[in-house]
């Protein structure tokens, strides 16, 4: 059963709650963004973020509705090819692919990630050769795999997860297989990332054939 919350952080989730409910409205009801809210707090227990609670509540929460929103057609999405990357823990490969995806598409494609079983925190040596080239990974933080994001993206790609990801008709799947970096060497996650980035950039080309990818 979910853990009771004390009176203060409630509070915190109740107001991030309204927040969504004004964002969403005419989209999803109250009680949508409310169910919402409490499964992607629970969802969330196993990470080590007691401090932050309602702040990545809301965030989950926020990106969820958005995917649902998406797979269910509503206008006021929008509707930028969507990639979703998927490793077993959200913790290295998936992550690192978003981060140098976003870097590259210069928003020009919506990223998401996610986890089969995910971790409690991304990687330190990750988030260390992240920063080397360039892309900030403090706000980013594991999430479990959810129905409405894999149904939200146009390409799934998915890292050493095996059959965890849902199949959908219409969706460009491809698995990358990649070292995990977990437990690996600085110089080892460099050589990963670096992968990963080769293999972003022919991603971004089949995607935006017509623009020039950043190489910054």
């Amino acid at each position: 059963m979910p853990q009771a919350l004390d009176p203060i952080t409630q509070q915190h989730l109740d107001h991030a709650a309204d927040r969504l409910a004004e964002e969403f409205a005419g989209i999803f009801s109250r009680e949508t963004i409310g169910r919402y809210m409490a499964e992607s707090l629970d969802l969330l227990s196993g990470a080590r973020i007691n401090a932050f609670v309602p702040l990545l509540a809301h965030r989950f929460a926020r990106e969820r509705l958005q995917a649902l929103g998406q797979a269910e057609g509503a206008p006021a999405i929008g509707a930028q090819p969507e990639v979703l990357f998927v490793c077993v823990h959200n913790a290295g490969r998936s992550q690192m692919a978003a981060g140098l995806l976003k870097l590259r598409a210069q928003g020009r494609i919506h990223v998401r990630t996610a986890g089969s079983a995910p971790s409690e925190e991304i990687d330190p040596l990750v988030v260390e050769a992240m920063t080397e080239v360039g892309v900030d990974m403090s706000e980013e933080f594991p999430k479990p795999l959810t129905d409405e994001v894999v149904r939200a993206a146009d390409v799934v790609i998915t890292m050493g997860c095996g059959d965890a990801c849902p199949i959908y008709p219409g969706k460009k799947y491809e698995d990358w297989e990649l070292d995990d970096p977990a437990g690996l060497a600085l110089d080892a996650v460099r050589g990963i990332r670096d992968e990963i980035d080769r293999r972003v950039r022919n991603l971004l080309g089949e995607l935006l054939p017509d623009d020039t990818a950043s190489a910054s």
